[in-house]
């Protein structure tokens, strides 16, 4: 069970019934957790109930400390006392509401509900465009080689340092 939950962390899934499928499905996960190929993965429910009375006793707590200790071991862990934290949210703006700050008024364009735009050659950023429906939308993307979508960009800073 711990091999599990420390998946779930890992790969970020949301929910117990998520990782149950996964489990289900995913040859990789199934070995790290210890599972057969035609081993049945547990019922969502009974997980959680067992996850939660488990977290309870001092096996969880002596196997994350040991996790912590084999990262310190290793030099991964760090004193800053901040954390910083980034997040790209998908607005509904379309990519064809990007326009240049400064172009003169078109002429009504072809389909109102959805025209026919053409980019190609045209180079656009936040700095010289802006989207005409949501203004505080901002073309981004999320890594080199990624497609640019209209986000909204999120930046936190925390500090962590206890008293």
């Amino acid at each position: 069970m711990l091999r599990a939950l420390l998946l779930q962390v890992l790969y970020s899934i949301r929910s117990e019934r998520l990782l149950m499928e996964q489990l289900d499905y995913s040859i990789l996960f199934r070995w790290f957790v210890g599972f057969g190929m035609d081993e049945p993965v547990w019922d969502p429910t009974t997980f959680t109930k067992n996850r939660d009375r488990l977290l309870r006793g001092d096996v969880a707590a002596g196997f994350f400390d040991a996790i912590v200790l084999h990262a310190d071991v290793k030099g991964l862990l760090s004193d800053e006392h901040f954390t910083v934290d980034g997040t790209q949210l998908e607005a509904w703006a379309s990519l064809k509401s990007f326009k240049r700050r400064d172009a003169p008024p078109a002429e009504p364009p072809d389909d109102p509900g959805n025209p026919t735009v053409n980019f190609r050659g045209e180079t656009r950023s936040n700095a010289t465009h802006a989207s005409t429906t949501d203004p505080d939308a901002q073309l981004s993307k999320k890594a080199e080689g990624q497609k640019s979508v209209m986000a909204y960009l999120g930046r936190l800073l925390m500090e962590t340092a206890t008293a």
